[in-house]
């Protein structure tokens, strides 16, 4: 039996506790604490190295000159209507999160428990972290105004607080949120960049009735740009690689009989190019102030940074593939997808180095959705962990055949400001 099986038990019993006690990104700290737990389990030597309150970083030193990092993310995103979410905080797992933990955990286990530190031709970094989803956004609002984090993603701010430097590869898994009838992974499957832009339209009220002329009526000016984003989708670049979704936000307070003199508005821009989605954000602004002045209003503008587009790393997941042609436990690769609109903040590390997110199934359900779940757990919490660790073996053998590159973290930050971001 391999410590993978012996383990299962363990993951099983972790995973049904995580499920259970869902969290929301950057206060997951009955998350973080079950995980240490379980760290000292399996070695009291273990130096755990804490970041962003929730955070761990566990490096075994391999006396190597690269450093692969192992990613599991430990949040909940908001889904009240889950059939595990948390009745107060809405928290609920329905992206799977909670497996990234078990899987890294069992690689770990296994590390330790057969001394294979020394079969890897690198050092290995295991990082859990916080605050993927993008949610729960008024809050962090107020916790970036007090100072206590700086972006809304927890990889962006392990990054700008240097948790990834001394890392030179990564490797993050995440489920798949599809129904597949035989065990199936992923690899070569890009993620979209995105970054939110909020319009605020201002006109003048008047009576609606009784004195319309004197009004400046701030819906049609926000009608107005929502028609002028609809035009402006003839002339994308790449139309498929591009989305946006203006929509109207806040609470409508004004009379029926009343000219409304405010009206809210936000958009996402989902890319992969990111000088073009800066150029795009740029014409949106000015869209704005078009039709701004073409009904007598104003406006103003915001811009909310959010991840950058993951290039999943090819070199890497052609490593990945050899792994699996060699096993005989999981039956389906998908490999020619290319890329998803979807988004995560892996994107951001795959700035910095070469990258990849395997993904996995064993669920069904709609991912994010209230009905998702597990429904294969020895795939995921017995199979898929064996896989993950023998391309990590992989990977660490073969670095030689990976085109390397490695950025700043002041190079990332200085993306972060072109995108948005403050400085």
């Amino acid at each position: 039996m391999s410590s993978f099986q012996e383990y299962y038990p363990r993951m099983r019993e972790l995973a049904d506790y995580l499920l259970n006690n869902p969290e929301l990104g950057y206060k997951e700290y009955k998350t973080s604490e079950a995980i240490e737990e379980a760290i000292h389990e399996i070695t009291s030597m273990a130096k755990a190295e804490h970041f962003c309150n929730t955070g761990i970083k566990v490096v075994f030193n391999n006396h190597q000159t690269k450093t692969i990092g192992i990613i599991a993310e430990l949040d909940s995103l908001y889904q009240p209507g889950h059939r595990n979410a948390d009745s107060e905080t809405g928290a609920a797992q329905a992206c799977g999160h909670y497996t990234q933990v078990t899987i890294a955990l069992a690689i770990m286990n296994e590390l330790v428990k057969n001394k294979r530190i020394g079969d890897f031709g690198a050092n290995l970094a295991f990082i859990f972290t916080p605050a993927e989803e993008f949610v729960d956004l008024e809050w962090r609002k107020k916790q970036k105004a007090e100072g206590k984090i700086t972006y809304f993603g927890g990889k962006q701010e392990a990054i700008k607080l240097g948790v990834f430097d001394d890392v030179d590869y990564c490797v993050s898994v995440h489920a798949i949120g599809e129904d597949f009838e035989r065990r199936t992974i992923e690899i070569n499957c890009d993620l979209a960049g995105f970054n939110f832009q909020y319009f605020d339209f201002f006109g003048k009220a008047s009576h609606a009735a009784f004195a319309p002329e004197e009004g400046v009526n701030a819906q049609s000016i926000a009608t107005l740009f929502t028609t002028a984003l609809a035009f402006k989708r003839q002339q994308l670049k790449n139309p498929n690689q591009i989305r946006f979704n203006p929509v109207m936000i806040g609470d409508n307070t004004e009379s029926i009989n009343v000219i409304p003199d405010h009206v809210s508005m936000g958009t996402d821009i989902r890319y992969f190019d990111v000088e073009y989605a800066q150029q795009l954000m740029k014409q949106f602004n000015q869209a704005a102030e078009g039709c701004s002045l073409a009904l007598g209003g104003n406006f103003k503008s915001e811009t909310q940074v959010g991840y950058l587009p993951l290039r999943s790393n090819r070199d890497m997941n052609a490593l990945v593939k050899n792994v699996f042609l060699r096993n005989d436990k999981i039956s389906e690769l998908i490999e020619n997808r290319g890329y998803t609109m979807a988004a995560g903040d892996i994107g951001d590390v795959s700035y910095l180095m070469p990258t990849i997110q395997i993904g996995y199934g064993g669920w069904n359900g709609t991912i994010h959705g209230s009905d998702f779940k597990l429904v294969d757990p020895i795939f995921v919490l017995d199979i898929f962990p064996k896989f993950v660790f023998n391309s990590i073996l992989e990977i660490s053998n073969n670095l030689n055949k990976i085109r390397f590159y490695h950025r700043t973290r002041q190079e990332y930050l200085e993306q972060l400001n072109k995108m948005g971001a403050e400085k």
